[in-house]
């Protein structure tokens, strides 16, 4: 009964690995990091739990992590917000959510990620026709990344089963000389037997498209020929489907304590990637969560992430390097307001710069529908 009821989980899996295998055969040209902006997480308890999160998110952020967990948020409405910063404050990340329930059996969701570097100096009409360098002429622009997520959540005769799917638009620009529209959507499922929890998130299931165009001055042209570059060209950029799949448990170690502990694994299918299964077509990097908890209230987290093989300082040997994270939260409810704290970095461990991330989650008329 059991093996029969995750049949879907199966399905979903083969569907994925089928259109990204025959993608990476059709098409040479897909990038191996394009829209990498997406793959950040958001929400300051994941992020803590090093995005170990598909399996046991229930909260207005699984818009973004498994539309399916939607079907277990509290209230009427749910709100989320965060912000970040990385590369010491020259990049901010921005993340908004809104989401209800429609009926006792689907529920429904918007999100909106933002993540930008402002104010960059566009120096190539400093110098003029005729040569002569003028600091008037030097402007400022940004170059942004936009995702806009629509979700839905249902649950299935199944017991235990939800699905869920995101339909994304994706906007990417840098000032006003270059940008590109994309589309793409999510698939993805959640099932519980007993105290276990199982998840499965097929990303860009069907390949997401990026169209970009450029609109260059004709100063900007000339300045880009005489520096031997070459010119950009329209062009489609392609972000290949990405599974993840999670296994997650809670239990009551003590009255009103709780431990929570979830493992993801990460299946990309665009080439080798430096991470612990490193193969072609197909890398595996996996990273592991753990929440504890007093009646959940208060929140200590802390997971392991980005593990990878680098040259050693010394000789040319290979060591092993992973990615730790840390986060704790505090549920107020009397307000129905959740604060969340995560100490994480984007993932370049060799600068190794962390941030400080805060998130809200806000849960109105929780009164049952």
């Amino acid at each position: 009964m059991f093996f029969r009821k995750i049949n879907f989980f199966f399905i979903l899996i083969l569907l994925t690995v089928n259109q990204a295998f025959t993608q990476s055969v059709s098409d040479k040209k897909a990038r191996k990091y394009s829209n990498e902006f997406l793959a950040i997480g958001v929400g300051a308890r994941a992020l803590g739990m090093s995005n170990a999160s598909i399996t046991t998110v229930n909260d207005v952020t699984a818009g973004y992590w498994n539309p399916a967990g939607l079907l277990e948020m509290e209230g009427n409405l749910s709100v989320g917000l965060m912000h970040s910063e990385y590369f010491a404050g020259i990049a901010k990340y921005d993340y908004g959510a809104i989401a209800t329930p429609i009926d006792s059996n689907s529920a429904l969701g918007f999100s909106f990620i933002r993540f930008g570097v402002d104010n960059i100096p566009n120096t190539t009409e400093l110098i003029d026709a005729e040569g002569n360098v003028d600091y008037n002429r030097i402007t400022t622009f940004s170059a942004a990344d936009y995702a806009f997520l629509l979700s839905y959540a249902r649950k299935m005769n199944i017991p235990g089963l939800r699905i869920g799917a995101n339909v994304k638009v994706i906007h990417r620009r840098a000032g006003d000389f270059a940008k590109s529209w994309g589309f793409g959507l999510d698939a993805a499922a959640k099932y519980d037997y007993k105290k276990w929890k199982f998840a499965a998130v097929a990303r860009d299931v069907t390949t997401t498209y990026n169209a970009w165009s450029f609109d260059l001055s004709d100063e900007m042209k000339a300045t880009l020929l005489r520096e031997n570059n070459e010119l950009p060209e329209n062009s489609v950029e392609i972000t290949m489907p990405r599974l993840i799949i999670g296994i997650a448990r809670e239990e009551v170690i003590k009255e009103k304590i709780y431990i929570l502990a979830e493992f993801d694994a990460d299946f990309t299918f665009d080439g080798k990637r430096n991470v612990v299964v490193s193969g072609d077509p197909v890398s595996i990097d996996p990273h592991v969560g753990v929440e504890i908890s007093y009646d959940k209230i208060v929140f200590l987290r802390g997971g392991v992430g980005n593990i990878q093989k680098v040259k050693s300082d010394v000789g040319s040997r290979n060591v092993t390097t992973f990615q730790p994270n840390f986060g704790v939260g505090l549920n107020i409810k009397p307000l129905n307001l959740t604060i969340d704290y995560a100490f994480t970095d984007i993932g370049d461990q060799s600068v190794a710069l962390y941030s400080h991330v805060f998130s809200l989650k806000f849960n109105l008329h929780k009164q049952p529908l």
